[in-house]
């Protein structure tokens, strides 16, 4: 019996799911999420799960908000308990007042529970032993069957879900037939022996319109269709390998010739992550548009080609899926550390651009952007998303596209520019722009041949040793960095309701998790402008926004502190002025994580929250 009044709240909840890996819950729990967004409410699900395959503990989180808040917030309302292995733990995260759904064919002693939570069992073992004779029937059966008692429980639309079960497996009649039982069993066992509904309700509403649900690496592999890409050299590696996949799915759909049935495309898998970058630098070195998707440790193995495309200033895209490091690290879990790696990938003195898209709307957009940026640099581009983003399906606004837009190819001299008497030095720089012209591989078949190396060389690819020459190029690429800055995508900046002093700065997958801290702050009195970066090198505007700040917080999802690493190398900040909040035991970072932290770290520098006045 709870001590604690239970929690009352209609679509703004977290409701998680403790489950075992490989028993086939994260389908029933993904129906589930569907069954509220089809209510009109919407759901951020996200699944944490383990890099083996069955018998470890997994879960499944899911954001309910009508307002859309997409983040996660931090903490549970309502825990399905189905994991022994983790029950004290998962007990524990419920909030006070909360709610605890378990099975309750074994019986458990009180000291298993928490007085101050709402303790609902339902016998799902012993329901599916009776109703089902077949084992894996059994298991799977339970999994929907807690989909069932979360119906009644929350006061869902039962049609909601049996139409999206019919829809799930249509053309599978018995499957259909068997789920749709099983999910009614639950259903009126929780009606009529559970107190239904509880005081968390899905109620049906208008808030999803007409967002779309898609995951950030079937984004980013339609973004590198619509970016003009043609070739993929890849080695698979988590989390990385659905973006390939889902390049793949849309080239069979829309680059293969319709009269002949030939595929327009090539998808090659090397024999591993050097030689897939290598085969990206010759496609793209031979006029087409090629890139790699990889994650941390991918681009470790990539660093000596990365030099290369830098050096002889070829073309090339990598989407970097970053998870868990250093080495192997937690290849299913999230991080955003990445950044120093990629930025100044390979020896030498190199710098490369980066994209940081926040949401599959962006890594839709900046993936084909990446492209253009390739082609008009002349040097590899890096989209850097996480596993939070690439795996996990997201509510976003549809994406959209302007027919009228042309690729952006760049400086690239044609045959009759040659003929014409243009002067031709591959790595001349003509403009103060830092980029030179190029030619495509057969432009000429006299003229404007050149060779790629990735030696020093003079203004016209001839080798060369001298000091001189040496310095000319790395001034030029250094004067082609700072012409990045101008087109990489512009920072987004969030104003405070009351003028602060105060800063933060994000990017990335903390976007939809800082949104919401956003609003937390306010409510409280804390007021901090925000800037979300999308691209590096930094364009003014953030160093700007630096100094227009007494402190700024620097959000992230690592432990060093990567993006503030690069905030005091290349804008020349004070690291003083840059306070970290750093997140990265490899789950998503939380609303609340970043708000507890900001309002920590003011109220230590004793910034007395302006508390909103209340006129009678």
């Amino acid at each position: 019996m709870t001590t604690t009044r239970a929690i009352q709240s209609r679509n703004d909840f977290v409701i998680k799911f403790a489950n075992v890996n490989g028993s086939g819950s994260a389908s029933a729990n993904e129906l589930f999420a569907r069954a509220i967004m089809r209510m009109g409410v919407p759901v951020a699900p996200r699944n944490i799960f383990p890099s083996n395959i069955q018998g470890m503990p997994t879960w499944y989180e899911m954001r309910v908000s009508a307002v859309g808040w997409l983040g996660r917030r931090g903490g549970c309302d309502l825990m399905v308990a189905m994991n022994p292995q983790t029950w004290d733990r998962d007990i524990a995260e419920i909030e006070p007042g909360g709610y605890l759904v378990y099975d309750s064919t074994k019986a458990l002693p009180r000291s298993r529970f928490r007085d101050d939570i709402t303790v609902l069992g339902i016998p799902l073992t012993d329901i599916c032993n009776r109703e089902f004779a077949d084992l894996r029937q059994r298991q799977l059966s339970k999994n929907i069957m807690y989909v069932g008692a979360l119906t009644a429980l929350l006061g869902m639309e039962f049609a909601v879900v049996e139409k999206l079960i019919a829809e799930q497996y249509r053309g599978k009649d018995k499957l259909i037939g068997a789920n749709v039982h099983a999910l009614k069993l639950a259903y009126e066992h929780a009606a009529a022996h559970l107190p239904c509904p509880i005081g968390l309700r899905v109620e049906r509403a208008d808030a999803v319109g007409d967002q779309i649900f898609i995951n950030g690496n079937a984004a980013c592999g339609l973004g590198a269709v619509y970016g003009g890409a043609t070739v993929a050299g890849w080695y698979p590696i988590t989390p990385s390998t659905s973006v390939i996949e889902a390049f793949g799915a849309y080239c069979r759909k829309y680059r293969t010739d319709p009269d002949n049935g030939m595929a327009r495309y090539a998808i090659v898998q090397a024999e591993d992550e050097l030689a897939s970058i290598g085969m990206v630098i010759g496609a793209a070195w031979n006029g087409a548009r090629a890139f790699t998707a990889t994650s941390g440790p991918g681009i470790s193995l990539m660093q000596e080609f990365f030099g290369l495309a830098y050096f002889a200033e070829v073309p090339a895209v990598i989407f970097d899926v970053q998870r868990g490091g250093p080495s192997t690290g937690m290849p299913t879990r999230t991080q955003q550390s990445d950044l120093i790696a990629c930025a100044y990938a390979s020896h030498g003195d190199t710098k490369h651009v980066l994209l940081f898209p926040e949401d599959p709307y962006e890594c839709f957009t900046l993936g084909a952007q990446a492209f253009d940026l390739a082609d008009r640099l002349q040097t590899p581009v890096f989209v850097l998303l996480d596993l939070d983003i690439g795996m996990n399906d997201r509510l976003c606004r549809p994406f959209d596209w302007d027919d009228s837009r042309r690729y952006d190819r760049g400086k690239v001299m044609t045959a009759e520019d040659l003929d014409a008497g243009k002067n031709f030095g591959r790595y001349l720089d003509v403009d103060g722009d830092g980029i030179p012209w190029r030619t495509i591989p057969g432009t000429h078949p006299s003229k404007g041949a050149f060779f790629s190396r990735g030696t020093t060389r003079n203004a016209y690819a001839k080798y060369s040793e001298a000091g001189t020459d040496y310095v000319y190029n790395m001034g030029r690429l250094r004067r082609k960095f700072e012409t990045a800055k101008k087109l990489v995508p512009a920072p987004v900046v969030k104003r405070a309701s009351q003028r602060t002093r105060y800063g933060a700065i994000y990017y990335g997958s903390t976007g939809p998790a800082m949104a919401e801290a956003f609003a937390l702050l306010e409510e409280e009195g804390v007021h901090v402008d925000l800037l979300r970066v999308r691209g590096f090198p930094f364009s003014d505007n953030v160093i700007d926004f630096i100094a227009e700040h007494d402190f700024v917080f620097v959000v992230e999802q690592n432990e060093s502190g990567q993006l503030r690493m690069l905030l005091i190398n290349e804008g020349e900040v004070d690291p003083a002025r840059l306070i970290r909040v750093l997140h990265y035991d490899g789950t998503p970072i939380t609303a609340r994580f970043i708000s507890d932290r900001i309002a920590g770290a003011l109220a230590q520098h004793k910034v007395t929250p302006l508390r909103k006045q209340v006129t009678s």
